[in-house]
């Protein structure tokens, strides 16, 4: 099946976190799901490229600083693997615009739990609330079922995920 690398931003303001509802295509993994921005790093692109390009791409912003949070490896029976670099954002410039992928929209940090979201993203969420320094997340999902979750190599129970 391979692998893939992609980004993945949350930008901050006032207590917000900018969200995309995968509302708009059809054969989407993430539909109706709440994600940050981001996607599949290109060839000979560096993570950091991929996040620029990415967040211009589907919000008309261009991010004037940003931080890496962790890199979340994504395992399952029924996708690829997946290395995914985690970052938030705080400076921008430049105005929101529509997503071709989805609705955007700045939801505040204590609401986000309440929103339909990957089991995993979850426990990355709290990561970031923490204020965590630099993480390696393992996540492995059966279906769309987390079945497992480790934490710089120690594994997680997931009944505190949640």
């Amino acid at each position: 099946m391979g692998t893939s690398l992609t980004t993945l931003c949350y930008i901050e303001k006032g207590g917000c976190y900018l969200m995309l509802h995968r509302v708009k295509k059809e054969h989407d993994m993430n539909r109706d799901k709440w994600i940050g921005v981001g996607g599949h790093v290109e060839e000979g692109e560096s993570p950091e490229e991929c996040l620029l390009r990415e967040v211009y791409e589907e919000t008309g912003l261009t991010l004037t600083s940003w931080r890496p949070r962790g890199i979340v490896t994504f395992t399952a029976d029924v996708w690829e693997t997946e290395y995914m670099f985690l970052y938030t954002a705080e400076g921008y410039t430049g105005e929101l615009a529509d997503c071709d992928e989805g609705k955007l929209e700045w939801v505040e940090k204590s609401r986000v739990y309440d929103l339909p979201l990957w089991e995993g993203d979850r426990i990355f969420f709290r990561l970031l609330e923490e204020d965590r320094g630099f993480f390696g997340l393992k996540l492995r999902y059966e279906g769309d079922t987390l079945a497992e979750a480790a934490l710089d190599g120690q594994a997680l129970p997931l009944h505190s995920a949640v």
